[in-house]
């Protein structure tokens, strides 16, 4: 009978044609069950389809939308990177940028324990605001801490090789006094595009700066999601922030230095509110001064760039 009441009321899935879905909740299952003339509680409903392995799901973003042939190839080269370098000492981090958010009195998503209701403007007209956020993170794989820098003008490739300038000056010289080498694992696009001339141009000058070999490891393509700040640092980062109003550079700061997991996890913060030009372009005479040296396995997602000098 049970059965009987939920292919009644269940559909299946467009996308899988092994699973059923229903928005009915026990007490309605049972309900149905006792017009149909057996009486049932909404206790044995659940356990009834706990035994059918019913339970209440939620989307989950696990597929990509297309597969690089050389995927699972870049998935283990990266893995062998960072154990060679985490036994060697050396810092891994994983870097990419947060989703921006518009600073004012807007609407955003999450439900918080208040006194009063908070009205907020019912558009998200970016003209009514104070500008925007945009956070940049860095997370130390090794020591599992994290660093976000919050830009205040636009993500560019020189935005996210200050940032990792600015980690390194203030926290990985610090805890890394004896690091010769720095591995950097990010995704291929955005302000870490893996094919781009200004990119490495702008990461030579960061090698230049710090005084470190860096080896880049991009993520293949459509696998942005593997990159382990995704899922160790921006999901609690998310979760410290829900429901708060970003009505200045100064409130997000504080809510994002909140973050804390059970597992040890730490986050500190910093403002970068340099201006950065957009459009910018490689110059010629610059790329033929790199000192670059691509890997023979999957070179165009692994290279390795070497200071021209010492440290500024």
């Amino acid at each position: 009978m049970f059965l009987d009441v939920l292919r009644e009321h269940t559909a299946g899935s467009p996308q899988d044609e092994g699973v059923r879905w229903t928005d009915l909740r026990p007490c309605e299952i049972a309900e149905r069950i006792t017009e149909a003339g057996i009486a049932v509680s909404r206790r044995l409903v659940r356990k009834l389809m706990g035994k059918h392995k019913f339970r209440l799901r939620q989307c989950q973003k696990k597929k990509s939308f297309k597969q690089d042939p050389d995927r699972n190839t870049q998935f283990q080269r990266i893995g062998e990177l960072k154990s060679t370098y985490l036994k060697m000492g050396q810092p891994v981090i994983s870097i990419d940028t947060k989703k921006k958010e518009l600073l004012g009195n807007f609407y955003r998503n999450g439900k918080l324990y208040t006194q009063k209701t908070i009205e907020v403007l019912d558009h998200d007209f970016p003209s009514y605001g104070e500008g925007k956020v945009v956070p940049r993170g860095i997370y130390d794989i090794g020591r599992n801490t994290a660093h976000i820098n919050l830009g205040t003008s636009r993500d560019t490739t020189e935005f996210a090789c200050d940032s990792r300038a600015h980690w390194w000056a203030t926290q990985g010289r610090r805890v890394y006094p004896d690091a010769r080498q720095l591995l950097i694992v990010c995704d291929g696009g955005g302000s870490n595009p893996s094919q781009s001339p200004l990119f490495q141009q702008d990461l030579q000058a960061l090698a230049n700066q710090i005084g470190l070999e860096i080896r880049i490891a991009h993520y293949p393509s459509y696998c942005s999601k593997h990159n382990p700040i995704e899922h160790r640092v921006f999901c609690h980062v998310t979760r410290a922030c829900e429901g708060v109003v970003f009505d200045s550079v100064g409130t997000v700061r504080q809510l994002m230095e909140k973050t804390r997991t059970r597992t040890g996890l730490e986050v500190t913060v910093d403002v970068l509110d340099r201006v950065y030009e957009a459009g910018r372009k490689a110059a010629e005479h610059l790329k033929s001064a790199l000192k670059i040296a691509r890997d023979t396995v999957l070179p165009k997602w692994n290279y390795t760039l070497s200071p021209q000098q010492a440290p500024t």
